[in-house]
């Protein structure tokens, strides 16, 4: 029986936002597979510095506000001085959502702009530092560059009390991802662009919604498998769409990892 690769050995993958849920599952997945990984934080390492933690010595830890231009570029430049080489696969994956619902007519202008300075124009930044850096590497760097943003369904359904969130995940998925997979091959001939995007997922940003069992019916009633997702099930995804080898002719396409859901339900489902 051949053993099934994911072409990831040695391939240098920045994963931003890796100290939360998503992020650090993603980022011990990658290592698993063989990646040298480069792992954002914000403010806190958290698991991905401590010595008794599960992460793996192939993970390095490196703070950066995504916000900042300045930040973005010691970013990647510590990246490369720590790894050894550029980095090939970007996981655009950090984000931050308000838990406090706000209708659009009561938001403040502050909230607005904070969320998508930090979910797009971070994004933003990354993958512009991202392209730049690539130019005129050679083949073997470029073969197995791909960048996989998490978006959300709240970018595909919308999200009531959080358009904010809702309008900065949805710039990601139709925005940005088949724009760029149009113009990443003119620096990368093989580069890929996807998203990979999570319904309500088990993490500490979504904790103290998901607490509410109401909610949660609500948000599952649309959804066959009737189930709130683990962060391994959206890393599962993430490394098979940045595979080279199971994915080499996938680009452009938003994968929904939300148990087929089919929209939201705005009032509680019938007993």
């Amino acid at each position: 029986m051949t053993t099934l690769s994911f072409g990831l050995q040695n391939t240098h993958v920045l994963v931003t936002g890796a100290s939360g849920g998503i992020g650090i599952e993603t980022a011990r997945l990658f290592a698993h597979l063989g990646s040298r990984v480069t792992a954002h934080y914000n403010t806190s390492p958290r698991d991905l510095s401590d010595p008794n933690s599960s992460a793996s010595p192939n993970i390095t830890p490196i703070q950066a506000n995504v916000t900042s231009e300045s930040d973005i570029t010691r970013l990647f430049d510590e990246a490369e001085s720590k790894h050894g080489c550029p980095v090939q696969i970007l996981i655009v994956n950090h984000g931050i959502f308000e838990t406090q619902n706000v209708e659009l007519a009561d938001m403040t202008l502050s909230q607005w702009r904070n969320t998508h300075a930090v979910n797009l124009d971070g994004a933003f930044l990354l993958c512009r530092e991202f392209l730049k850096r690539l130019r005129g590497q050679p083949g073997e760097v470029l073969d197995s560059v791909s960048i996989t943003f998490i978006g959300s369904t709240a970018g595909k359904f919308g999200e009531a009390d959080h358009s904010d969130y809702a309008t900065s995940k949805a710039a990601l998925m139709y925005g940005l991802v088949p724009t760029l997979k149009n113009e990443i091959v003119r620096i990368a001939p093989r580069g890929r662009v996807n998203a990979v995007n999570p319904g309500w997922v088990r993490t500490p940003m979504a904790e103290e919604v998901i607490k509410d069992e109401k909610f949660v019916a609500r948000a599952l009633a649309s959804t066959p498998l009737r189930k709130v997702a683990v962060p391994g099930d959206v890393a599962r995804q993430v490394c098979v769409v940045s595979s080279p080898v199971l994915s080499g002719h996938v680009t452009g396409v938003n994968v929904m990892v939300d148990g087929g859901m089919e929209g939201r339900c705005l009032y509680p489902p019938p007993a």
